[in-house]
């Protein structure tokens, strides 16, 4: 296990399997973001994309919350800092990398940390884990895509529920609405996720990386566009084939149809 810090407020934690885990460490402060540490973040996503070690990524929290947003004391310092630079930019840097990122849930996610969150591809949440949207409350303007992802995920009628009154959003209904694809007991959050990049990391990652692309690019368009976008990337794919690699693929077909199917998430 190699494990690094970056101003040990952002640990990076790569395993031998393919697995990056990224930790906000920053407990007393509930995790809440500096500008220092969102340049942090935003760099660890950037190398961990380019690492052909790396396979998925985890993002969790340290302690009892996920992210409890920026921190108001240096407010200013990050609304009108530098962090507008695509390169030091969070979400940004989460929505280039090609890696799949499942945000562990361990606790509060508030505000930018729910944006954050928004930015990941599976969410894995700890019973007890609440999302907030604190924005109207304090009077800051979103800017990582709060206001217009979460009305794409669960509808604009509860988004607006969640975003104008600024009242928590607990795990068990953010499942129930879509937004959360797991609600596990405390403690389990991080083996959760663990188990579900397992279950990527079988497959094949080529197809991984460019089944992410090809979904979240589809997303950004109206249907129509989308469907169009995935007969163009399936053509290119299919196109840059070789017959050794159509026949790799029969094979390796072949061989799963003996074996049993594996079990549920």
């Amino acid at each position: 296990m190699d494990q690094s810090s970056m101003e040990k407020l952002i640990l990076v934690t790569r395993e031998p399997d393919g697995i990056a885990t990224i930790t906000i460490n920053r407990p007393k402060s509930l995790n809440s973001l500096t500008r220092a540490m969102m340049k942090d973040l935003a760099q660890a996503f950037k190398s961990l994309g380019k690492d052909d070690s790396v396979r998925v990524i985890i993002l969790t929290g340290s302690g009892r919350a996920f992210c409890s947003g920026v921190d108001l004391t240096a407010a200013e310092d990050v609304f009108k800092g530098d962090v507008k630079d695509l390169e030091s930019d969070t979400v940004a840097q989460m929505e280039r990398c090609p890696k799949p990122i499942i945000g562990a849930i361990n606790g509060f996610a508030v505000t930018a940390g729910f944006e954050i969150s928004l930015a990941c591809d599976i969410l894995i949440a700890a019973k007890g884990a609440k999302f907030m949207d604190t924005h109207a409350r304090f009077g800051i303007f979103p800017s990582w895509g709060l206001s217009q992802k979460l009305s794409r995920i669960i509808g604009p009628n509860k988004a607006r529920e969640v975003s104008l009154t600024s009242l928590p959003l607990t795990a068990e209904d953010a499942e129930r609405w879509g937004l959360v694809n797991h609600v596990v007991e405390q403690g389990e959050v991080l083996n959760k996720a663990r188990q579900v990049a397992s279950a990527i990391l079988k497959n094949n990652q080529g197809l991984v990386l460019k089944y992410k692309a090809v979904i979240n690019d589809g997303l950004k368009l109206e249907m129509g566009r989308a469907l169009a976008l995935e007969k163009e990337r399936a053509h290119d794919y299919y196109n840059g084939m070789t017959k050794d690699q159509f026949k790799k693929m029969q094979e390796f077909i072949a061989g799963r149809s003996s074996q049993k199917p594996s079990s549920k998430l």
